[in-house]
């Protein structure tokens, strides 16, 4: 029996007015700063921090740093599956896409997707599988299998009509480094992304997002005090222009700073040897109210959803697609 599964793409734009839709995964950056009764100001503030960055990075030409914008759209990638007679949509990937926008010209510039990634499958994988493969035992492992599926459907994403009619280059996921690695600065330096880090050994993240087809780099830009982890197709420091990598870089530090103040908004920049730390003390707190606590929470309830309307009702219909689709590990 032969199975396909189709995507649809939907775009909303993340602004101080955006509230998120039913359905949306609120454990997304994005949809957890638009709650509560400080929501627009945290918004505001956000997408403020964004564009100071952007000018920040993007300084020629640009005497009052004030000349550039970023704005931001969130993409939500549903998938129908189909089963017998029965047809099923599901809430796949969120993402966001970038445009940069030239106050002093007037032009749009379409930036890269990807950026921010929330996935309900990573969630049921994370929050719902890891535990249980490791309940009562005594040493942490994950399973052989662990991130295979995921992996074969975000590839599969990539290579669809639908990527392709939307998208022109191949998506960048900006997160924070892992802080249980260890991190050595090199002498390879790029104007935009600044100053790499290497790793000795990659982290669980790396393996999850090698499975992908995502390799990862790491970089601390100019002025930055933390470095980031770069997961991307093809060349990074070749297929994208300097506004495309700083659009990026100011989104994603953004958040960095608001989710990992301990790391990313730290009073002391990271060494020749680095290993982030969330219990580090010595750091800044943003304005913006956000919930770590609840966040991990919510994570498990997204899990657990997944598990009971996608992962156990389709078992074998994604079983059976997954086992005609190779491994990938691109990490390196």
């Amino acid at each position: 029996m032969s199975h396909d599964f189709t995507f649809s793409i939907k775009r909303i734009a993340f602004d101080e007015n955006y509230r998120p839709a039913d359905g949306t995964r609120i454990t997304t950056n994005f949809a957890n700063l638009a709650r509560g009764e400080r929501r627009q100001e945290n918004l505001r503030n956000t997408l403020r921090m964004i564009d100071n960055r952007f000018n920040d990075l993007a300084h020629w030409d640009n005497p009052n740093a004030d000349r550039y914008a970023v704005e931001l759209d969130i993409i939500t990638v549903e998938m129908q599956v189909e089963q017998g007679s029965e047809s099923e949509t599901f809430p796949l990937i969120e993402m966001l896409k970038t445009t940069i926008v030239d106050k002093q010209t007037g032009a749009r510039t379409d930036g890269i997707v990807g950026n921010n990634f929330s996935s309900y499958v990573r969630d049921y994988d994370f929050s719902v599988l890891l535990p249980q493969h490791n309940e009562g035992k005594a040493a942490f492992s994950a399973p052989d299998d662990f991130g295979d599926l995921h992996g074969k459907l975000f590839r599969h994403f990539l290579g669809s009509d639908a990527y392709r009619a939307n998208f022109a280059k191949p998506p960048v996921i900006c997160i924070s480094v892992s802080s249980s690695k260890t991190y050595h600065r090199t002498e390879n330096h790029h104007p935009i992304l600044g100053v790499e880090y290497k790793q000795s050994e990659f982290s669980p993240t790396d393996d999850y997002f090698g499975k992908m087809g995502l390799r990862v780099r790491y970089f601390m830009p100019p002025r930055s005090v933390a470095p980031l982890a770069f997961y991307f197709q093809g060349d990074l420091l070749g297929d994208y222009s300097n506004a495309e990598l700083i659009a990026t870089i100011a989104t994603m530090e953004a958040f960095q700073k608001i989710y990992r103040p301990e790391i990313y908004n730290a009073n002391s920049t990271a060494g020749k040897v680095y290993q982030p730390s969330l219990k580090h003390e010595d750091y800044s707190a943003t304005r913006i109210v956000y919930d770590r606590e609840e966040r991990s929470q919510l994570a498990v309830k997204q899990g657990r959803f997944t598990e009971e309307t996608f992962i156990k009702p389709y078992q074998n219909t994604l079983n059976q697609w997954a086992a005609t689709w190779p491994a990938s590990t691109a990490k390196a």
